[in-house]
Formats: C-alpha cells, sequence, structure tokens
C-alpha cells in the first residue's frame, strides 16, 4: 500500500499543473462551504439567541386552547393557582431548566389623555423574567434599564410610544376589561421605551404583574403562559418530550389534556427563515460535492488516457488490475486530501480574521449585531469526508477503466 501511495504521489507531481487547477477547485469549493456553514450558522444561532432570551424563552406551557385563541387573550384560559403548583413541582424536577418566568398576557386601552389606542400587555415578575430573559434589559433604548420596572411602571412598545408621542416619565392611563367583563383603569408614569424585534411579543409593552392583578381584580395568582430557560438549547428536544409526558398525563374531566407545551420554533415565524438557512446550506453542499465530483471524474479521465501506453506496460509486466485501480483511486484520494487540507486552513484563517474585525449588521429594526462566525469541529469533519468521499468515487470509474484494459491493445495505442 505504501508502494502504491508513493506511485500516486509522484504520478500527481508529473502532471503539476492539473494538479494545482484540481486542488484550487476542490480548495475554493471547501472554502466557499466552510465560510458558509459558519457566517449562516453564527447569523441563525444569534437571531435565535436574540428572540428566546429577550422575549420567548425555549419552551412555553400554556393551558390547552389557549394558543389557538390568542389573538383575543382571553383570560378565561389562564392556568390556576391549583395548576400552577404542579407545574411548578413538574418544572423544578427537570434539571436542565436553568430558570422560569410567568407572565398575564392582556389588552387595554391606553390613553395618553388626549388619544386612546389599543395595547397588548405581558405582566411580569422583574427579577425572574430578567432571570429568564437575559437579553429583555437590552431592549430598552429609552429609560433606565435597572430593576426593569416597579409597581405603577410600564414599559411601551417603541410604535406606540411614537405615535401617541409619549415620553419616559409622561402618566397614561390603562383601561381593561377583567373576564367577568367588569371594566376597570388604572394610571401608571412610562418607565421606559422598548425596542421592537420580530414575532410575537415583540410589541408588546411590560407592566408590573402585581399592577395587572389589581387592573384585572385577579385575586388568586393565575398566569396565561409560562416561559421555560434551559441551560443548554441544544437539550429542547429531550426536555420537551419530558414535559409533553409529565403534563401529558394531566387531564381535566373529559379526560383532555390540561395543558399544552410548545417551542420557541413553532412561537416565532424566524423558525421559517432558520429552515431556509439549512437548505442553502444543504444547497452549498450539493454545490461542493458537483464541483469535487466533474473536477476528479475529468483529471483521472484525462490521466488515463494520457497513459494508455504506461497501463499497458505495468498490466503486460504481470501488475494485477486490483493495483492498477487501486494506483487511481489513491490518485483521487491524493487530490482530495490536498484540496480539503488547503480549503480547511484557508476557511480557519478566514474565520478568525472575521471575528477580529468585529463586522457588524442590521436585522430589521436592531442594528449594531456584530457577527462573530464559529464552525463546529463536527462540521469541518463531515465536509472533510464528504470531498474525499466524492474524490475516491469520482476517481473509481476511470480507475476501473484502466484496470479492464487489455495489454496488448493499450501497448498499440498511440
Amino acid at each position: 500500500m505504501l508502494n502504491i501511495l508513493k506511485m500516486a504521489a509522484k504520478n500527481l507531481a508529473r502532471y503539476r499543473r492539473r494538479t494545482l487547477l484540481t486542488s484550487i477547485l476542490i480548495t475554493l469549493g471547501v472554502v466557499a462551504v466552510l465560510l458558509f456553514v459558519s457566517v449562516s450558522g453564527s447569523f441563525k444561532a444569534m437571531m435565535i439567541g436574540q428572540i428566546t432570551d429577550s422575549m420567548l424563552g425555549h419552551l412555553q406551557i400554556h393551558r390547552k386552547g389557549y394558543l389557538a385563541s390568542i389573538d383575543s387573550l382571553p383570560l378565561n384560559k389562564n392556568i390556576t393557582q391549583k395548576q400552577l403548583n404542579k407545574v411548578e413541582e413538574i418544572l423544578a424536577a427537570e434539571e436542565a431548566i436553568e430558570s422560569y418566568t410567568m407572565r398575564i398576557k392582556l389588552g387595554a386601552m391606553f390613553s395618553n389623555y388626549a388619544e386612546t389606542t389599543n395595547i397588548r400587555l405581558n405582566a411580569v415578575t422583574p427579577d425572574r423574567e430578567l432571570q429568564s430573559m437575559p437579553l429583555l434589559a437590552d431592549r430598552v433604548i429609552k429609560g433606565e434599564k435597572e430593576g426593569l420596572l416597579a409597581k405603577g411602571e410600564i414599559l411601551l412598545p417603541e410604535l406606540i410610544a411614537k405615535g401617541m408621542q409619549v415620553k419616559v416619565g409622561d402618566s397614561i392611563v390603562l383601561v381593561a376589561n377583567n373576564k367577568d367583563g367588569s371594566v376597570n383603569g388604572q394610571s401608571f408614569a412610562v418607565r421606559g421605551i422598548l425596542e421592537g424585534i420580530t414575532g410575537p411579543g415583540g410589541r408588546d409593552g411590560i407592566m408590573h404583574m402585581e399592577d395587572a392583578r389589581e387592573l384585572l381584580r385577579i385575586e388568586e395568582m393565575e398566569v396565561s403562559e409560562i416561559a421555560i430557560r434551559l441551560k443548554n438549547i441544544d437539550q429542547m428536544g429531550v426536555v420537551f418530550s419530558s414535559l409533553q409526558e409529565k403534563l401529558g398525563a394531566m387531564t381535566n374531566k373529559e379526560g383532555k389534556p390540561v395543558f399544552e407545551i410548545h417551542t420557541w420554533e413553532k412561537l416565532s415565524p424566524f423558525y421559517n427563515i432558520a429552515k431556509m438557512i439549512d437548505l442553502m446550506t444543504l444547497f452549498i453542499k450539493i454545490m461542493l460535492v458537483a464541483i469535487v465530483l466533474v473536477s476528479i471524474m475529468n483529471v483521472m479521465i484525462m490521466a488515463v488516457y494520457e497513459r494508455v501506453n504506461e497501463i499497458g506496460t505495468i498490466a503486460a509486466i504481470g501488475t494485477r488490475p486490483g493495483k492498477i485501480l487501486a494506483l487511481f483511486v489513491t490518485e483521487g484520494f491524493l487530490l482530495g486530501i490536498l484540496g480539503t487540507m488547503v480549503g480547511t486552513i484557508i476557511s480557519l484563517i478566514a474565520i478568525a480574521g472575521m471575528n477580529a474585525s468585529k463586522i457588524t449588521f442590521d436585522f430589521g429594526r436592531q442594528t449594531g449585531l456584530q457577527l462573530t462566525p464559529t464552525i463546529d469541529s463536527a462540521e469541518v469533519i463531515t465536509v472533510v469526508l464528504i470531498v474525499i468521499g466524492i474524490a475516491v468515487l469520482g476517481s473509481l470509474q476511470p480507475a476501473l477503466k484502466a484496470a479492464r484494459m487489455d495489454p496488448i491493445t493499450a501497448l498499440r495505442h498511440v
């Protein structure tokens, strides 16, 4: 085997120009794939982090049927105190859960004493909300961020603040109906302005949980949703299945499930963009396979054609077809190794350079997001193995043709 490797390397060195051009093509393909995977993966991870760490969490729990009617923010489908106690026992037993926060979602009439409009609100316990949504404070573009907010204060979405010409420190009034239909109003001070973000909750205001209970005249604790943050987002599937099994066992008098659980993927429209990124990555990999396959087959077919006499000579002196086959396959293998090695080195240097240059970009209303391309070692190994495998596969057909040549016919070839 060592002799075949040496002979294959010598044969590639003999045709330096062809070897160089083929290696460059493979290198360019590898660089294109690894850079695209690293940049697109960084963008996807960043946007998932922005969405999950500022408003959605990784998982959410609601009462069955709540999400189907969420546009009307139904208070009669809140999780009750008794149900909440059972859920908290289950969540406390899950080691993969880092924290969770509870919210009351409500709709209200918003007035600045001159104009009135509708507003959606998330009522939260500030400490728990900040623990579960660590990027939430970064969405406060005007006003004090420390502690999020206190009782009697409200955080307004940017669009409503601009449309109603409300500033930090202004006094406003909220009027809301409770689940029995009675109306109640309460005044608040504007603590801050929230930056808009894509997805459910991106245009909601935030108020204190105790204020919401007073406004809605809620005596016993009840919540609309529980947003869960995991220690590692990669554990989301496992935790989802576990909670689905445990909470799914809790049924009402009719034998139907009491709760429903959703991952952030089911709650955010960005998941469709994430799937498109994955699809584009797949297409790029397919293009890489095509580039390598065509390049290797072309160079190996030419190698066989130009070396017909040589093949006939080594066959005539007793070299078995298996060794001839192995020689040409090894040449393809070495071309794959060379191209992937150079391509990987260039890609890693380019990724390090992009990180050092601190590239920033805008996404929707969010500005100054920093791109930090990274690539997992498993992804690099996968790309390298695909390229080498296709290089070997691409050289197989020309190698078979060389191995099956009749020595006498090959020696007569001019």
